[in-house]
């Protein structure tokens, strides 16, 4: 089968198109025609090793697949990797039946930027009715999806953070109430500002750095940031317990991988979501679509910060 195989750790440069051996069909696997696969802004960091699990080489990138099961249903999987290619191998506990009404990208959308947004509000920032939330990277993959969820359960004020005229006209398209430029030079007083002159209750934060420590100093009393990404490839700076005591502030990390151990809470997630998109209550947007030949490319433009929603590749 033709896929991507990175044989040396790098950037989108290491992407290589290669004719490489089937998966094989192990206990608790299925193998896949892949007809689309999903690109993550993790991806970038698996191509580097430098994300939270080391990658060993050679290696096909690639954490999610629509494809057609050998007795010829359509589903959507998460893989630990191997994505990138003609044919997957996915965990059968991790294989999910694509609804009629659910087009591919949507189904790539929502396996896994879906349900990470969806157990950020839920299941880590515990998001109450009428609470204020803040969304970084708002049109991206994650982004795009938390805006529209947080406003379907009831948040007081959505604000969305994006880098661009462009990204910020998507955000509000999708319901944020308020936007900010995420490049200001104070985004802590841009996020209270776009509040109303109030405090945030809940931040949702993936870049890091300073960005990270602006978004913690937005926070009201009770407030809480829920930290899932390391876009900024700064890392996060660390946390004074006795500020976050003396502040009544929470800091929470969030890595959807621990959801893999515990499948039903990924299959609660999706089956609401497809329920959603079915009935028109939820938009996945997706942002491009690449040849398998041109992941390089797709790796290249998500790193420019030039993409919006989810992108995909086609073998």
């Amino acid at each position: 089968m033709r896929a991507i195989e990175i044989q040396e750790f790098g950037g989108p440069e290491v992407l290589e198109l290669r004719d490489v051996d089937d998966p094989q069909p192990s206990d608790g696997m299925v193998v896949l025609d892949v007809t689309a696969a999903g690109i993550n802004w993790a991806d970038t960091h698996q191509a580097e090793n430098s994300y939270l699990a080391a990658q060993q080489l050679p290696l096909i990138p690639g954490g999610e697949v629509v494809g057609t099961t050998p007795d010829g249903r359509r589903v959507v999987a998460l893989l630990m990797n191997g994505g990138y290619a003609e044919k997957a191998a996915a965990p059968s506990v991790l294989t999910w039946e694509v609804p009629d009404g659910v087009s591919d990208g949507a189904a790539l959308a929502l396996v896994l930027q879906g349900t990470t947004a969806w157990h950020l509000l839920r299941t880590s920032a515990s998001l109450r009715e009428g609470e204020s939330v803040a969304v970084h990277a708002a049109a991206g993959g994650v982004g795009t999806l938390a805006i529209q969820l947080a406003k379907r359960w009831g948040a007081g004020r959505v604000i969305g953070a994006a880098s661009s005229d462009e990204k910020r006209d998507l955000a509000r398209r999708l319901g944020a109430d308020a936007v900010v430029d995420s490049n200001t030079g104070d985004l802590k007083q841009a996020l209270i500002d776009a509040n109303e002159g109030q405090r945030v209750d809940v931040v949702l934060e993936m870049v890091g750095g300073k960005t990270f420590e602006d978004s913690l100093s937005a926070l009201a009393h009770f407030g809480r940031l829920v930290h899932f990404g390391q876009a900024g490839r700064e890392g996060a700076p660390q946390v004074d317990p006795g500020r976050l005591m003396a502040t009544s502030r929470g800091v929470i990390g969030f890595w959807l991988a621990h959801l893999v151990a515990r499948p039903d809470m990924l299959t609660e997630a999706l089956e609401d979501m497809f329920a959603a998109v079915e009935a028109g209550e939820l938009e996945p947007i997706v942002g491009g679509e690449y040849p398998l030949a041109e992941a390089r490319r797709a790796h290249e433009d998500i790193r420019s910060r030039n993409t919006k929603g989810k992108l995909i590749l086609r073998p």
